[in-house]
């Protein structure tokens, strides 16, 4: 059987980088193989269901260049991949357990199972379930039934220990005592998690499940069912948390955690599936940059570490600051005028690819370009408190002077435009740095810019002249 992978996110409005990292793993494991890899929903926790979420993960996954073989949008041999679909089946398996004697109806309530757990806790017993509800006698279960109180299906462990042989963990052994019975159907019929994946994964035919490891806890327990229904569990690989700076699990708390998030804030897709890939996994001490191809060529689960990844803000952004050098320049003026305009800036394409060798060098991130370019399409500028205090401080008499020496550059070129700015600056004995500074503030309104010569040659003489003149006055 070739190899099949699957990502079965909650369409929540979001897509949670680490979820994105596990999609990413699976996908690269399913393409390095010649296997399949299937997108489906998990949507019957109804408080996590976001209108338009499962549009926002799929859009997700193909900007970060993930396709996916069988899914909601494009079908596939083993639909419904929509959990809410498939009730139906998890019905029927449930039915099955609890025929064959492998699950039983609980009719303990919330604040019964609440009070026992307390109970053992106090007296120093595990707090997982007691099975009190398996071992009913015939006139309690009918006692129950007549009170018409609402029952959930427990599935019965088997009260052995398991051992799951992990691909990136190795064995991990679970005892007996540690697997308590656990609720797979609740009492208003649907199904939990652990019962409704074990069934698709099985149904759907999947060879490898690659998920986080906050999901081990669940292999045994899903193990259990799927060998109860007759079938042959797949191989299992739990990645590693992924952790923030102070080495807890990756969150809000630590910033911003969603794909959508970094994309609407100027990163480039391979900057961020490079960066994903290397949460926890690598090829050697040495490479850190990967096309796609690459990556898919030389994925292998024996490479991923068993300990946690640390995301690193600092480096995403360097990394995407390389990918941005590297793109072409009609290729990096595309995306500068898209942020621009995102930002409000009406740019033409011409001046925008004149000014991205300009700026190629300073951005990390795309979204950086509207502060460093806007000058060049807008003539109502906004001066930081830096730009006022260096243009008050220099005077009208200094930027007129400079106004001079422009005026009589010659060829408005970057090299006449140096020239004549340090001309300036010698007669009124600056450095170049203080005699350049409060032009630059002048005429872009900050004291950060593209170089100041080139910045000049794109504004042209009489735009320059003339918001040197504004600010003298």
């Amino acid at each position: 059987m070739s190899v099949r992978c699957r990502f079965a996110p909650a369409p929540s409005g979001s897509l949670h980088v680490g979820g994105a990292r596990t999609a990413l793993f699976s996908w690269l494991y399913a393409r390095h193989n010649d296997g399949e890899f299937v997108l489906r929903f998990e949507d019957t926790d109804a408080e996590r269901v976001v209108p338009g979420g499962e549009e926002v993960a799929r859009s997700s996954l193909a900007w970060l260049g993930l396709d996916w073989d069988e899914s909601t949008d494009v079908g596939g041999p083993y639909g419904p991949y929509r959990q809410s679909e498939r009730v139906d089946l998890y019905r029927e398996a449930s039915e099955r357990l609890l025929a064959g004697g492998r699950a039983y109806r609980c009719y303990c309530t919330p604040e019964e199972l609440d009070e026992r757990r307390k109970r053992a806790m106090a007296e120093g017993r595990k707090p997982g379930y007691d099975g009190r509800c398996r071992i009913l006698s015939a006139a309690e279960r009918a006692a129950f039934e007549a009170e018409g109180r609402p029952f959930a299906l427990r599935f019965a462990m088997p009260g052995r220990g398991y051992t799951v042989n992990d691909l990136i963990r190795g064995d991990a052994h679970f005892a007996a005592d540690d697997l308590a019975d656990f609720v797979i159907t609740r009492s208003d019929g649907s199904p939990t998690y652990l019962l409704a994946a074990a069934v698709d994964d099985v149904e759907m035919k999947m060879t490898h499940v690659i998920r986080g490891e906050d999901l081990l806890p669940s292999t045994p327990r899903q193990v259990a069912i799927m060998e109860a229904l007759g079938a042959t569990p797949p191989e299992y690989a739990h990645l590693p948390l992924i952790v923030g700076h102070d080495h807890q699990p990756l969150s809000k708390r630590h910033g911003s955690v969603a794909i959508e998030w970094f994309r609407e804030h100027g990163f480039l897709p391979q900057a961020m599936l490079n960066y994903l890939a290397l949460l926890g996994w690598s090829l050697d001490e040495q490479t850190t940059f990967f096309t796609q191809e690459k990556l898919i060529r030389h994925f292998d689960l024996s490479r991923v570490s068993h300990n946690p990844a640390a995301f690193d803000a600092q480096k995403l952004e360097w990394m995407n600051g390389h990918y941005i050098r590297e793109l072409p320049p009609e290729q990096l003026a595309g995306f500068v005028q898209e942020a621009l305009r995102a930002d409000g800036i009406d740019a033409d394409l011409e001046t925008v690819l004149a000014a991205v060798p300009l700026v190629s060098e300073r951005m990390k991130v795309l979204s950086e370009a509207p502060a460093l370019l806007r000058f060049l399409f807008t003539d109502r500028l906004e001066f930081d408190d830096k730009a006022a205090k260096l243009i008050a401080k220099a005077g009208p008499e200094y930027l007129s002077s400079v106004m001079q020496a422009l005026a009589g550059a010659g060829d408005w070129t970057a090299d006449a435009i140096q020239r004549a700015l340090d001309q300036a600056a010698e007669t009124a004995g600056l450095s170049r740095t203080k005699g350049w500074q409060p032009v630059r503030a002048a005429v872009t309104g900050s004291t950060v810019s593209p170089p100041l010569p080139e910045s000049l040659e794109l504004l042209g003489r009489d735009r320059t002249i003339a918001r040197l003149d504004a600010a003298a006055s």
